[in-house]
C-alpha cells in the first residue's frame, strides 16, 4: 500500500518529511556528501522510509520516532540512533520519554545495547541543551 503518486513525488515527500525531523541542514549535508556508489540508497531510503512510511497517516512523527528508538537500539545502530535522538527531539518527544523508551529496550532487548543508547541519547540531548533532568 503506498501513497499516490510518481517515484519523484514520494521521493519529494521524503525529502519534506526528513527535513522537518531531521532538520534541513543535516539532510542537506548528508545528501551534498553522498557519492555516486551510495547515491541509489540514499535515494531509495528517501523515497520508501521518508516519502512513503514517515507519511503515512496512521501513526504521527513524534510515536515514530520513538519506535526509532527501541528498534534502533534493539540493532545496536549507535551513529543511527544518535540522528534519530535530534529527530526526536524534534518531534516533540522530551528527555523523560526518551529515557523511558531506553529503559524499556534494557528490559526487552538487553542491559547492554540501552546503556549504549542511554551513553549516545545524553551526549546529544546535552548537545542540543535539553536538560535530561527537566521534564
Amino acid at each position: 500500500m503506498t501513497t499516490e503518486g510518481s517515484h519523484h513525488e514520494s521521493y519529494e515527500r521524503g525529502i519534506d518529511m526528513r527535513k522537518r525531523v531531521l532538520g534541513a541542514e543535516h539532510v542537506e549535508r548528508s545528501l551534498a556528501s553522498v557519492s555516486e556508489f551510495s547515491r541509489p540508497i540514499q535515494e531509495l531510503v528517501t523515497e520508501y522510509c521518508w516519502g512513503e512510511v514517515w507519511t503515512r497517516p496512521g501513526i504521527e512523527p513524534r510515536t515514530r520516532s520513538m519506535l526509532n528508538l527501541a528498534m534502533l537500539t534493539a540493532l545496536n545502530r549507535p551513529h543511527e540512533l544518535a540522528v534519530h535522538v535530534r529527530g526526536a527531539v524534534h518531534n516533540g518527544v522530551t528527555a523523560a520519554e526518551i529515557q523511558e523508551v531506553l529503559l524499556q529496550t534494557a528490559i526487552y532487548v538487553g542491559v547492554p545495547a540501552a546503556l549504549e543508547s542511554f551513553r549516545i541519547a545524553e551526549r546529544v540531548l546535552t548537545e542540543l541543551g535539553q536538560d535530561a533532568q527537566d521534564d
